[in-house]
């Protein structure tokens, strides 16, 4: 075979290994971020009503130590699915909690309010988590920090007070560097890195990290095959020692 044809061929293969990679990855066959997590024993899924009807049993057996279940976003939605989820969460062995999606159209100490008027403060389930991401038109128009913090910072004391625990706050690497980076230190972090694993641009360490949004596992049936995998940079008993007293 000629040296021309070779290199035709070296292409064309290269191309095809790299259309079949990405094929596996878009489907959660292969994920990169799978082997530095699996570093990690303490791992867990987040949830919303995008997952269905989930049979909490079967998914609380498939190695999981915790779940955070979508509880409400802005100032006056509840997800759909959030008590049957929260009622059948807590009653297997995960340590449980609820997150908040964080609207940047609606005052945070309203925000707080609709949390907690649908979370209960139980002792025992894990403190509430600030879902903190770009969404709709944000996404090329990002808020400024000054605004995000005028939201987030009556959030965060409303949370506080009534459930007595710091949130956890959840962020992709932009909304982190933006509205995060060098502020908030006593506010654990949940970074999502689904490509890479994660380094915060303030060399903060994170607490949680997201590092899969293309898992599949059994236990639910909804309008979205995939669920989010994640892991807590601790042991067990670390992170039961974050839950509500």
């Amino acid at each position: 075979m000629s040296t021309g044809r070779k290199a035709v061929w070296t292409t064309a293969a290269g191309v095809a290994v790299v259309a079949v990679l990405g094929v596996l990855v878009a489907n959660g066959v292969v994920w990169p971020n799978r082997i530095p997590a699996a570093r990690y024993d303490v791992r867990g899924v987040d949830v919303a009503h995008y997952q269905g009807e989930i049979d909490w049993d079967v998914l609380a057996a498939q190695d999981l130590d915790f779940a955070w279940i979508k509880a409400t976003e802005g100032a006056s939605h509840t997800d759909p699915r959030f008590a049957a989820n929260w009622a059948a969460a807590t009653r297997t062995d995960l340590l449980v909690g609820a997150y908040h999606f964080m609207s940047f159209e609606s005052p945070g100490a309203e925000q707080a309010a609709q949390l907690a008027a649908e979370v209960p403060a139980t002792p025992g389930t894990l403190p509430p988590v600030i879902d903190l991401e770009f969404y709709g038109a944000f996404y090329e128009d990002h808020p400024s920090p000054e605004t995000v913090r005028a939201i987030l910072d009556p959030l965060v004391a409303g949370i506080e007070e009534h459930y007595g625990a710091a949130p956890i706050v959840y962020a992709t690497q932009e909304a982190y560097d933006l509205y995060l980076a060098g502020r908030y230190p006593d506010l654990p972090v949940w970074i999502r890195s689904v490509a890479w694993t994660p380094r915060l641009s303030d060399g903060r360490d994170w607490t949680i990290w997201q590092y899969s949004n293309r898992d599949r596992l059994p236990g639910y049936d909804g309008v979205e095959p995939y669920i989010d995998m994640n892991v807590f940079a601790g042991t067990r008993a670390e992170l039961e020692a974050l839950t509500l007293d």
